[in-house]
């Protein structure tokens, strides 16, 4: 196990979990024959899970945090195998102070016996107080806010005494379990304010003028008699490492844990990104491997780069330092939704397992699931009819052969999700705008076409139309941001007002309705960008074999891959050169000279297209090329079992190039040819120089390949499998994942 230094929260002090990200499997072997012994002892799986909103007594009010519990009882439930009696739940009102800690003495630490499973989950604010033991350099102890938490007269300027959860006493009542197969997340964080940009944050400011009230001292005591240690010992205990079992945090002490907006419901970054994750994996994975991953998705779900939000890990289990998270194998088959209800031909589903950036696809009579037999073969169809955040309402198909009704927890997989042809671009309103001026915004950008202008924090937004503050520019200036536009420029920012649209911002003085026209060729682009990476990208849910991967040109050094999990049995992730650690983006500087990798590993052909998205937001079309548009299908056909290196020609190169930031490059293989998009690109090709690489034209142009793109899925998904068509409303474009496979791969481009 990696040596971590005693940190402030669970020793407590500080412990805060990682960032996120969506690599494929890689079962570590150590952590399986852990599990499968697990399983055999038929283990107790007990959990407590707190989510607060309502604060009152002048605490900022949050909104995700009883969405999290939520978020976690269903995956527990439904993956883990966890009696849904066997989980205590305390949101808003009763997650007071008293609650929650009667609440783990009874439920987990009288309950638990050695080799059970506890889960301790809290969402809301933390805070800090004076820590008289001086445990960490700044003197302060991290605590847990419950509900009835107050705020001293003078507060923040003038000290005081507060109910806050000390680290300590969580420190304790984790050591009183029997078991040592304990895991604590934790989605709150103890530094920041309470909004950034189209967030809050989970904090309440805290320092060392906030006191530990007696009865939290006085508590600890009681304790320490109870497992017969010193206080000596509980100090010497605690400045090693937690108290046992793993410890998920969702930030570093110094950063922000947010309550993030998603397609109608608020959550945490950081809880979303950590359940998705595991509702689609197809087995458990190691802790550590599991942190790497979902570290990296966790930042990508704040929709920054550049330290916003990055979690902690902590592990304590005797003779396993790196066990399967939360110590047991999963019971079901990986899901996007699960059967929550039904009645008769009538289900309502939760959907978990879809992804957060796709949830629109996923809309009234947009999408279908289907139920998969442990043979893997299709049974039922289920036609989504609505749906209101996570919980949807279906209908079994009318040609499905369904003898009686599926039973609660039926597990269900993607089988079609539906592209609106009247997709947004939704733009934030900065709040820092006078009424004038966002007045001025409002008008200018209402006149763009599918474009919207939204205020903050109502819902979410893809980017937020601001200005440049001074604050704002020192604090990018401590991030290191590249080429800083002037202060009082307007321009584009990422949601967490923590990074720019590089080459977004006009000139000091220019006034809002002309920064607005000028942006208009950019919207477009952005809009292309997000159709296509949030509606199409599903390597996680398509049934087609293929391998992506990039590699140093002219070498077989992988830089970074990504592969289809449920197009194959017993998927094993690719050999990789070990170059680029786990929930790691591959960094490659100016001028590195790249090439893809596609291996066809079905019994039919493919054709393959390549799209790059950069840090501006320009797309470039990478495969086919200028030189072969105008040639036939056949020229971006794979064949079975084919594993093609693009570009082929020792003549064209891709090399990488500014912008600076992150790349996202999309490997697109679909079982029918994308005649219309090839027809787009012929009729740019023909205009420009066809020897050369270059991005094709953004704005319009793009928009109408993108346009063209999801034509043709459509054409291939309309044609049904086996002879049998799919439904699909007017004004809607369907993606079948038997048909598609958009396969993602992440660069950071450095100098």
């Amino acid at each position: 196990m990696t040596q971590i230094k005693r940190r402030q929260f669970l020793q407590f002090a500080g412990s805060t979990l990682a960032s996120i990200g969506f690599s494929q499997l890689d079962i570590m072997h150590q952590g399986d024959k852990y599990a499968k012994v697990l399983a055999q002892n038929a283990p107790r799986k007990l959990a407590l899970l707190v989510g607060i909103n309502e604060y009152q007594n002048g605490i900022q009010p949050l909104r995700g945090c009883t969405y999290d519990v939520e978020l976690q009882k269903q995956l527990l439930i439904h993956r883990f195998g966890f009696n849904s009696q066997d989980i205590v739940t305390l949101t808003d009102a009763q997650a007071t102070r008293q609650n929650i800690l009667t609440a783990f003495e009874q439920h987990l630490i009288n309950q638990a016996k050695p080799g059970d499973i506890v889960v301790f989950h809290f969402s809301g604010h933390g805070s800090q107080v004076f820590d008289p033991d001086q445990d960490h350099e700044s003197g302060l102890n991290s605590t847990l806010v419950p509900v009835d938490a107050s705020l001293p007269p003078g507060y923040p300027d003038r000290g005081g005494v507060v109910n806050n959860i000390m680290g300590h006493t969580l420190f304790l009542l984790m050591s009183a379990l029997k078991t040592e197969n304990v895991t604590v997340v934790l989605d709150c964080c103890h530094s920041g304010g309470a909004k950034r940009g189209n967030f809050l944050v989970r904090t309440l400011s805290g320092g060392k003028n906030l006191q530990a009230m007696p009865a939290e001292f006085e508590y600890q005591r009681q304790w320490l008699q109870k497992l017969n240690l010193s206080q000596s010992d509980f100090l010497k205990l605690r400045r090693q490492n937690i108290a046992k079992g793993v410890v998920l945090a969702s930030a570093k002490r110094d950063q922000f844990a947010v309550d993030a907006t998603f397609s109608g419901f608020y959550a945490g970054a950081f809880t979303y990104a950590l359940t998705y994750y595991l509702w689609q994996k197809p087995a458990n994975q190691s802790v550590n491997k599991v942190f790497a991953d979902v570290s990296r998705t966790t930042a990508n779900l704040a929709y920054q780069n550049s330290g916003f939000q990055y979690p902690e890990l902590e592990v304590n289990v005797k003779g396993n330092s790196n066990p399967p998270l939360y110590f047991t194998p999963f019971t079901t088959s990986y899901a996007d939704a699960v059967v929550t209800q039904t009645k008769g031909n009538e289900v309502e589903l939760w959907l978990g397992g879809v992804d957060p950036q796709s949830l629109d696809a996923f809309n009234k009579e947009n999408a279908a699931f289907t139920v998969v037999d442990s043979n893997g073969k299709e049974r039922e169809l289920i036609n989504l009819e609505s749906r209101q955040g996570l919980v949807a309402k279906g209908r079994i198909n009318a040609n499905s052969k369904v003898s009686n009704q599926l039973p609660a927890g039926t597990i269900l997989q993607e089988r079609l999700r539906g592209i609106p042809i009247d997709i947004t671009l939704k733009i934030g309103l900065d709040d820092s705008f006078e009424s004038n001026t966002t007045a001025q915004a409002t008008q200018a950008l209402k006149a763009l076409n599918r474009v919207t202008p939204v205020p903050l924090r109502q819902q979410e937004v893809q980017y937020i139309f601001g200005r440049m503050t001074q604050e704002r520019y020192q604090q990018l200036q401590q991030f290191k941001t590249p080429n800083l536009p002037a202060v009082g420029s307007l321009g584009l920012f990422l949601p967490s007002l923590d990074q720019i649209i590089p080459k977004s911002f006009g000139e000091a003085n220019e006034t809002t309705p002309v920064a607005v026209e000028r942006l208009n060729s950019k919207f477009k682009s952005l809009l292309a960008a997000r159709i296509v990476k949030t509606m199409v990208r599903n390597t996680n849910t398509s049934r087609l074999k293929v391998n992506a991967s990039m590699i140093i040109a002219n070498s077989q050094t992988i830089v970074s891959e990504s592969f289809t999990v449920r197009g194959r049995e017993n998927a094993q992730q690719p050999t990789n050169s070990g170059k680029i650690k786990d929930g790691e983006i591959a960094r490659l500087p100016i001028n590195t000279q790249i090439a893809f990798q596609v291996e066809n590993k079905e019994n039919i052909p493919l054709y393959v297209s390549i799209l790059v998205i950069d840090s501006e937001g320009e797309m470039a079309v990478i495969f086919p090329d200028n030189q072969m548009v105008s040639q036939s299908e056949d020229a971006v056909l794979i064949e079975p079992g084919e594993k093609r290196v693009i570009p082929e020609n020792d003549q064209m190169t891709l090399t990488i190039s500014e912008p600076l930031g992150i790349t996202e490059a999309l490997i697109i293989a679909s079982t029918s040819p994308l005649k219309e998009s090839l027809k787009a690109l012929e009729k740019i090709a023909k205009r420009g120089d066809n020897t050369t690489r270059s991005p094709v034209p953004a704005s319009d142009e793009f928009l109408d390949i993108t346009d063209k793109l999801l034509q043709d899925l459509d054409t291939a998904t309309r044609r049904g499998t086996n002879g049998e068509s799919q439904q699909l409303p007017a004004g809607v474009r369907g993606v079948d994942t038997t048909k598609l496979a958009a396969m993602s791969i992440t660069l950071e481009v450095v100098s």
